[in-house]
């Protein structure tokens, strides 16, 4: 069962594979946490603790793959389909609470699920594609970014850090659906197709490249807190390099994330959100 006070490690389950990272440093964040019990596992084999009675063993999920795309093939990449069984497992874990923490990459997955995007609260594009029922360039990065950060407000997540920081990370221009999400922190970087390369010229050989390539200016907003069904979600969007890995500001940023959505407190709040959302309007 789930951690049931404060004398217990959170339990949680990190999901990866689908795109690289440097595991040592990685995982060497979770090794720090020393009230977070982590367990590691790679997609597919992940998907079959999203069968509500094996994620009852954990206290939240921290989704830092990227299924659902194919490098491989002619016309790379290919968009896929998740299975059917494992998105009705993932909806019934969103019904039931389950906190889920998503990373960096994990935005980029299941990009043939429209849902997926609405559960994250964005979207990122490997290759042009739609959003939200409009058409859409592919996606823009740009690695090791140096840029300040500042809090949007008090909330949980943003405990015992300072009101703005550094930090040195990649970046995405890519699709945030603000008006679904609470934000927690934005940057100073200008997020304009200029500052910007090209994610499908990427896959096709043209690291930074931009050549013909344009983009909508996108949002600033890099973590944000959010509820789908009666599940608490966080999402940060930094997490790609040893840089962001050994900066304590967000090994504490993404502890707190962990924290929140593993409690009561939020499970409360999301499934307070979702009442009210599905609560009839009052007659005129």
């Amino acid at each position: 069962m789930p951690a049931s006070d404060s004398q217990q490690k959170l339990r949680t389950l990190v999901m990866t594979r689908g795109h690289p990272f440097n595991r040592d440093d990685f995982f060497a964040m979770f090794d720090a946490m020393s009230t977070v019990a982590s367990c590691a596992i790679e997609q597919p084999a992940c998907q079959l603790f999203f069968e509500p009675r094996h994620a009852a063993d954990y206290d939240a999920f921290i989704l830092y793959d990227m299924p659902g795309l194919d490098f491989l093939a002619d016309d790379a990449p290919q968009f896929l389909e998740p299975p059917e069984k494992f998105r009705n497992d993932f909806l019934d874990l969103l019904e039931i609470g389950h906190g889920f923490v998503f990373l960096h990459h994990a935005i980029a997955a299941w990009p043939a699920w429209p849902e997926y995007a609405d559960i994250v609260g964005g979207k990122f594009l490997y290759r042009a594609g739609e959003v939200r029922g409009h058409c859409f360039p592919d996606s823009g990065y740009r690695h090791e970014v140096t840029h300040t950060l500042t809090a949007q407000g008090a909330h949980p997540v943003l405990t015992g850090l300072p009101e703005s920081f550094t930090l040195t990370d990649e970046l995405y221009l890519s699709h945030v659906f603000e008006q679904d999400v609470i934000p927690l922190l934005r940057s100073d970087y200008a997020f304009r197709d200029t500052n910007f390369y090209s994610a499908s010229q990427a896959v096709g050989g043209s690291m930074f490249s931009r050549e013909n390539w344009t983009h909508p200016t996108g949002s600033n907003l890099v973590a944000w807190a959010k509820h789908y069904r009666n599940s608490p979600i966080v999402y940060l969007q930094s997490g790609d390099s040893k840089s962001a890995y050994d900066n304590p500001m967000f090994r504490k940023l993404l502890l707190n994330a962990i924290n929140w959505v593993s409690s009561a407190e939020a499970r409360r709040w999301a499934r307070q959100r979702n009442t009210r959302r599905q609560s009839p309007e009052p007659a005129a």
